[in-house]
Formats: structure tokens, C-alpha cells, sequence
């Protein structure tokens, strides 16, 4: 009995030695903590599905981008896809929905007082809207992004999901999604 019990540890031991190493060798790459995001609703369908594990990094690691190193969908170049789409996925915290953070893809940037009306895509506006007046945070009152989840039929902004994303609000940037390993920490997390 006492070599089982040795043996057990040993192998917890190396198992937390190994986590140790690839989340250092993770963090070392991406420079985010943590440096994956389990997806948690289908919001971001058929590009990200809940459960889809999604390693992320710091925006500003891949170069310059309009604001926080995010190049959103107006900028991205007609044949640029990131994760299946134009436009960078961002991972944000959103003051109006505390707890786990939105993982939306940005679709225009913002300056401070900008009528971005004219900018936005109107398949991604109600119908009744037909000016700035008619939207939340229109005209800018900072400067930020408008996101949008890839299945969400309208913008962030204008679903209440969250007010214009502030870059400081950003946490990372989506690079490569795992398919179906987000399911273990939705599992443990309780989401």
C-alpha cells in the first residue's frame, strides 16, 4: 500500500509539473493569462461553437491594427480571415455583463464623438433605426469598437450585449480554436 501511495504522488507531481511547464511555455507565447478561453454560448457560430477551446494572445503581438493591435472587419483586407471571417475576434470584458469575458469578433473602431451610423452595416441594425439618435452610444461618447457575435443578428451595441468596447477593455485577441476541448473547463467551471 505505501508504494501505491508513492507511486500516486509521484504521478500527480509530474502530472502539475507538466501543466506547470505548458501554461509557461503558453504565457511565454502569447503573453495573456489566461492564454486560452473556453467558448461558453454559440454566439460566435458556425466560426466558434460552445466548447471550442481558443487560444488567444495579446493584440499587439501580430503588429498594428487600428486601435490595441485589432484590425476590425471595416479595416481588414477583403481576403484577411481570421477564424473563418474578416475582422479580428476579440476577447473583452463588458461593464454591463460581469463575470466570464465576451469573445466577438470587432467590426468598426470608433473615435470619441464619431456619428458611426453611417459606418455600421445596416443588416446588423434594427429597421425603425434610421440615425445616430436612434443608437446607444451614437454618437461615440469614447473612443472604441463595435463588436458583434458572428450568429448574433445585431451589433453588441445595439443588443445591449455591451457599450463600445474601450481598447483597454480588451483582454486578448482569438488566434486558434480546439475544437470540442472547451468543454472540460466549461465542465469544471460550472458554465
Amino acid at each position: 500500500m505505501h508504494d501505491a501511495v508513492r507511486q500516486t504522488l509521484v504521478d500527480t507531481v509530474q502530472v502539475g509539473v507538466g501543466v506547470l511547464v505548458v501554461s509557461s511555455l503558453l504565457f511565454g507565447l502569447t503573453g495573456v493569462w489566461p492564454p486560452m478561453v473556453a467558448v461558453e454560448s454559440g454566439s460566435m457560430e458556425p466560426h466558434m461553437e460552445r466548447g471550442d477551446l481558443i487560444v488567444v494572445a495579446e493584440p499587439t503581438r501580430d503588429g498594428p491594427g487600428t486601435a490595441a493591435g485589432v484590425v476590425p472587419t471595416a479595416d481588414a483586407p477583403a481576403d484577411g480571415r481570421t477564424l473563418g471571417a474578416r475582422g479580428d475576434v476579440i476577447v473583452f470584458d463588458s461593464p454591463t455583463k460581469p463575470g466570464s469575458p465576451i469573445i466577438h469578433r470587432a467590426h468598426l473602431y470608433v473615435e470619441a464623438g464619431e456619428n458611426w451610423y453611417g459606418e455600421a452595416d445596416p443588416a446588423f441594425l434594427p429597421p425603425d433605426v434610421d440615425s445616430c439618435r436612434d443608437l446607444a452610444d451614437c454618437p461615440a461618447p469614447y473612443a472604441g469598437f463595435v463588436t458583434k457575435g458572428d450568429a448574433n443578428e445585431r451589433y453588441d451595441q445595439v443588443n445591449g450585449n455591451s457599450p463600445l468596447v474601450r481598447p483597454d477593455r480588451i483582454r486578448a485577441e482569438a488566434r486558434l480554436r480546439i475544437p470540442l476541448l472547451g468543454h472540460i473547463r466549461l465542465t469544471i467551471s460550472g458554465a
